[in-house]
């Protein structure tokens, strides 16, 4: 089996007393696309927050490849790993938002090039390649001089996730990518992350597109109420559920 690029072990995490994430343990393997689904409300886009370092975990163990994020519990706390390995963390993964968050005062070609001069330190001529290169790939090469509120949802997203490829991560997280978006501009952030799947790429899609997570994913976790009910073959887990549960969610999706 491919080696994993991110492990996490007894995962909780709560918010006063509601606790969102209950002991929830999973691998990513390189290679492999990972669907996480569920309804609203059951941990899965807080799990992706607490695996890109934009929430704390209480608890529990998490770790990119070789590099620890979390583990161990100090005066009642999960304990972090120094600023410097959790840097090195960051630059492991690359996440796309529900909405975008692209920068609305930088063009498309800057909005690709920015982490890359600042963070990556690339130079100018390198970034801009890289970025034209990705344009190319999302389809939007003539996009670059444009502005994001001269972009479609469905153009929008496809800069981002360009934005997100071109700091060369290891592993790719995607929070409903489709969900701010028409029906009629799904398909096209769909067929990206398709191709993406081709070439082998890593990624985390946290989503509610149940025939895409089928055809797509090399495994599906299924959630509901902090924690892990059922995970496996997605023709197995979509098509052939064995939980209750995950039954009765499924049966919200007819011609899957």
């Amino acid at each position: 089996m491919a080696e994993s690029v991110l492990s996490a072990e007894n995962i909780c995490k709560a918010f006063g007393a509601n606790e969102v994430l209950r002991g929830i343990s999973f691998q990513v393997h390189q290679g492999e696309v990972l669907s996480v689904i569920g309804p609203s409300g059951s941990g899965k886009s807080t799990l992706l927050r607490c695996s890109t370092l934009l929430e704390k975990v209480d608890s529990g163990r998490i770790a990119y490849g070789d590099l620890l994020m979390v583990g161990g519990e100090k005066g009642g706390k999960a304990q972090y790993s120094p600023a410097p390995v959790l840097q090195q963390i960051r630059r492991r993964f690359g996440l796309v938002f529900q909405n975008f968050n692209l920068f609305p005062h930088f063009s498309v070609l800057r909005n690709i090039t920015e982490a890359q001069i600042r963070v990556a330190k690339r130079s100018q001529e390198e970034a801009v390649a890289t970025a034209r290169s990705l344009l190319d790939k999302v389809g939007l090469r003539n996009k670059e001089n444009a502005y994001p509120c001269e972009l479609s949802g469905g153009q929008q997203q496809r800069v981002a996730i360009a934005r997100a490829l071109a700091m060369d991560p290891e592993v790719l997280f995607f929070d409903e990518p489709t969900s701010a978006l028409d029906p009629e501009l799904t398909g096209e952030i769909l067929k990206v992350i398709r191709d993406l799947a081709e070439e082998h790429m890593t990624m985390v899609v946290v989503t509610h597109e149940m025939a895409f997570a089928r055809d797509v994913s090399d495994r599906v976790i299924f959630m509901d109420g902090g924690v892990i009910v059922e995970e496996g073959d997605p023709r197995e887990v979509i098509e052939n559920p064995k939980s209750d549960r995950t039954k009765s969610f499924l049966a919200r999706f007819h011609q899957v």
